[in-house]
């Protein structure tokens, strides 16, 4: 006897049954296993945009397809929802909704309590013990260097107790100058305790203030001629100062996070900047599995109430994508925290800064990510299936031209093989003899000095990729005759309609055909990779000879910064790269340069 067959799910008369309150749905297939979960303001308007839409994206068409029944829950407010859509997807892990895929707990500072000498310890885990934990850090070298320098700077033990109860003598550290020997009642439990106080405040970011203490403690001790003591202050004071100067954050508030999201060849990573009482505590990449419909600021939200519900949650969120509803999630977590929230990603200054900082990570993280090698091998096997090709091939090449106007043409070659970009292969070649931004003349002389090395005995690609449409695939094809290179794959790389990523034509140069792959194809995903690599090492080598052919220090448009002084900061600091690479602090330590003309110079290198 067969199985009785459902009738197909009839999304319009569902919607017609639905309320405007707001809520949380969940898409079920036929086999009663959870699709999707998601929120609404407005239940009727948001579910009706999946069943009511006359066309759809292939892969949303693809999810409601399989959609054999829907449940609602109702709630008071747009909030509620919010926090009720995340904790299902955290405990039911729905197919197609945001995933965080790196949730282990961060590490803290734990300081132990209750007892004469209490110790620093590297802690992970459930908050059990008595004592002050510190965190949370964005890594275990975070971690691991914060407990180092806390062993310079105050000499708190970070012993295990077992060993500091079964000591008879002083241990390394001691003798290094890391620890008052506590264990053998070297230092005296109130002195100890003064310690461990200097301790706690600096890492509750209090460091101007132990500072302070202990340079009056230095002059107390001096007065008293215990110059001993107040040589030891002073090399602690001196070390503090220093590590201030280092780690300290201009412009960051008390407690901020900065986030920035990217999205590339079906990969999204979220990177996040942590500072914590105005210090910089470094930063984390996540890369979280994307959900069927999301946009950039869907995926930056679901992030932040998945990942800060369960979290400590600082006073401020700067992102680098608005959100459609920010004070409601900045209001849950708020509730959730017990103190004030706010959301942010319209910013200017220091604060603009460090979002371009963490663009800049995502983009660095996602580029990796996108070129491991488990994730290359993939896309590797797809482009032999698609170019129908015997074997995966082994070396891709990629030519692009830039230029300013004509001026300074340059054309890049960039290589991938199997285990990914294959650096020590690029080539650039400086175009000359040509009417000024032609691309098509410098294309073709690009390819023929590069394929003369060919003829020559020289390596060979399996394929080259060619960034442009027809015309530019022409002139591949022209040198190639003419040097009689055969057996090499070429394809065109053509920009899609409105130049949207994901939607690009790959045209096969022998038969003149076009494919077009799609959003989801890993080996669409390979081919757009390598060419924006060589768009991206076409325009810096393009900007590196331009540069160079104005031979013009960029020292010369700050005010203030005559020859004498443009002389002392490249000697100080090795070169132009040295001082674009330094800080403000830094910068005031070159004789001749105050605070404000340091900031003068740091605003102009960075612009």
């Amino acid at each position: 006897m067969e199985p009785a067959s459902h009738p197909p799910f009839d999304g319009k008369a569902f919607v017609r049954t639905l309320t405007t309150s707001a809520g949380v749905y969940r898409y079920f297939d036929a086999d009663n296993e959870l699709l999707y979960v998601g929120k609404a303001a407005n239940l009727k308007k948001r579910v009706g945009n999946y069943f009511l839409k006359p066309r759809m994206e292939p892969r949303i068409a693809a999810m409601v397809s399989q959609i054999a029944h829907v449940e609602v829950t109702l709630t008071r407010t747009a909030g509620e929802a919010l926090l009720l859509e995340s904790q299902l997807i955290k405990s039911l892990k729905p197919r197609y909704n945001i995933m965080l895929r790196d949730d282990k707990s961060y590490p803290y500072i734990y300081l132990s309590a209750g007892e004469d000498y209490p110790r620093l310890a590297f802690h992970r885990g459930g908050k059990t013990g008595q004592g002050k934990y510190f965190g949370p850090y964005p890594s275990t070298f975070a971690v691991r260097e914060s407990l180092n320098l806390m062993q310079k700077l105050f000499h708190v033990r970070q012993c295990e107790d077992s060993y500091f109860r079964n000591r008879s003598r002083p241990c390394l550290q001691h003798q290094i100058g890391r620890c008052s020997a506590p264990c053998v009642k070297l230092i005296s439990v109130d002195d100890y305790q003064v310690d461990v106080r200097h301790a706690q405040m600096f890492l509750e970011g209090r460091s101007s203030t132990v500072i302070d203490e202990l340079a009056g403690s230095m002059e107390k001790a001096a007065t008293a001629l215990k110059f001993e003591r107040a040589a030891q202050l002073r090399d602690q004071v001196a070390a503090l100062r220093r590590l201030h100067a280092q780690h300290f954050v201009q412009g960051a508030s008390a407690d901020m996070d900065v986030i920035a999201c990217r999205v590339e060849g079906g990969i999204a990573c979220v990177s996040v900047l942590f500072f914590r009482d105005g210090v910089s505590l470094g930063s984390r990449d996540f890369f979280p599995r994307l959900p069927i419909d999301a946009t950039t600021a869907d995926i930056v939200e679901q992030f932040i109430a998945q990942y800060y519900l369960e979290r400590q949650v600082p006073r401020e969120l700067i992102l680098d994508v608005a959100l459609e509803d920010p004070d409601t999630l900045a209001q849950v977590l708020a509730d959730h925290a017990g103190h004030g929230v706010s959301i942010k990603s319209s910013v200017r200054g220091e604060r603009a800064r460090f979002v371009e900082m963490a663009e800049r990570n995502a983009v660095a993280a996602l580029t990796s990510r996108l070129a491991s090698r488990q994730t290359l091998g993939v896309r590797f096997d797809d482009l032999q299936k698609l170019l129908g090709l015997d074997a995966p091939p082994r070396r891709i090449e990629c030519f692009d031209i830039s230029h300013t106007m004509g001026e300074a043409t340059v054309a890049s070659c960039v290589v991938f093989g199997p285990e990914g970009a294959e650096k020590s292969h690029y080539r650039r070649f400086n175009i000359t003899g040509i009417t000024p931004g032609d691309d098509y003349a410098a294309m073709h002389q690009a390819l023929t000095r590069r394929f003369r090395k060919v003829v020559e005995g020289g390596v060979r690609p399996d394929i080259l990729l060619i960034d442009g449409g027809a015309g530019q695939v022409a002139q591949a094809m022209e040198v190639l005759a003419s040097l009689d290179v055969r057996d090499i794959r070429v394809v065109g790389v053509a920009k899609g309609p409105g130049r949207r990523a994901g939607e690009e034509t790959l045209i096969l140069a022998e038969s003149g055909r076009e494919l077009h792959p799609g959003h989801a194809s890993p080996a669409l995903h390979l081919v757009a990779a390598v060419r924006d690599e060589a768009h991206r090492f076409a325009i810096t080598s393009h900007r590196k000879r331009r540069e160079a052919a104005r031979e013009r220090s960029t020292l010369e448009d700050v005010p203030g910064v005559g020859a004498r002084r443009r002389s002392a900061l490249l000697k100080a600091f090795g070169g132009l790269s040295g001082v674009e690479a330094a800080g403000v602090e830094e910068l005031t330590q070159v004789k001749g340069i105050d605070r404000s003309l340091a900031e003068r110079i740091y605003a102009t290198l960075h612009p």
